[in-house]
């Protein structure tokens, strides 16, 4: 059994299909369409209560929610890729800093930005949602130890790893693929480093991170 992973194309399940990119895995991809809240029909939410997506199957059957946690499993499973710091390594502690960042903070943002009508009939909130996502933004942009340097333009210097991935499709969303490159420019430097990656150039292009 291989991999299976549920979403659609520019969805949580993009950083997860990359991460299994650069560990040599091609899931098994299952679409579940935003258009139309899929997500929140019965059959999927028989096997993610909280109807959101993605959902990684891993190939002994076991069920993964959360790209947070998708992304991690990932790592944890493929040693061999890479993809983050071994435990002990403070370098570790750093990755999983900023990842948790994004997931706690930014990624609400997004649902309240996408979905405003489930939070309230206040006009202003998905513009206070993007406001608020993007300070989370300007927050790893300047704290993050970030250089602009595209010979070390990663989280952890020259190190690639999943936090990478995980910063740079978050930062295309909420308008961010016009947004970031103008107003981030050390993160769309790592931006531009983890697109052109070659296992993850195709995916990059596939869930359309690039400016319209």
């Amino acid at each position: 059994m291989t991999y299976v992973l549920h979403g659609d194309v520019g969805s949580g399940a993009a950083p997860v299909e990359m991460a299994l990119a650069e560990a040599g895995q091609v899931p098994e991809w299952r679409l579940v369409p935003l258009e139309g809240d899929h997500q929140l029909a019965p059959a999927y939410r028989a096997i993610n209560p909280m109807g959101r997506l993605p959902t990684l199957v891993l190939p002994d059957g076991t069920l993964v929610t959360e790209s947070l946690a998708c992304l991690l499993t990932v790592a944890d499973l493929h040693p061999e890729a890479a993809l983050l710091p071994p435990p002990g390594e403070t370098a570790r502690a750093v990755a999983l800093r900023w990842m948790a960042l994004l997931a706690g903070e930014f990624y609400p943002h997004v649902t309240r930005a996408d979905y405003p009508e489930r939070f309230g009939s206040d006009p202003a909130i998905r513009d206070i949602a993007v406001d608020m996502g993007r300070d989370t933004l300007r927050v790893i942009e300047a704290h993050a130890g970030l250089t602009g340097d595209p010979a070390a333009p990663f989280l952890l210097g020259a190190r690639f790893s999943v936090a990478d991935i995980y910063l740079a499709v978050l930062s295309r969303w909420m308008g961010g693929r016009r947004w970031a490159p103008a107003n981030l420019p050390r993160t769309e430097v790592l931006a531009r480093a983890v697109a052109a990656r070659p296992a993850i150039a195709p995916l990059w292009r596939k869930h359309r991170l690039d400016p319209d």
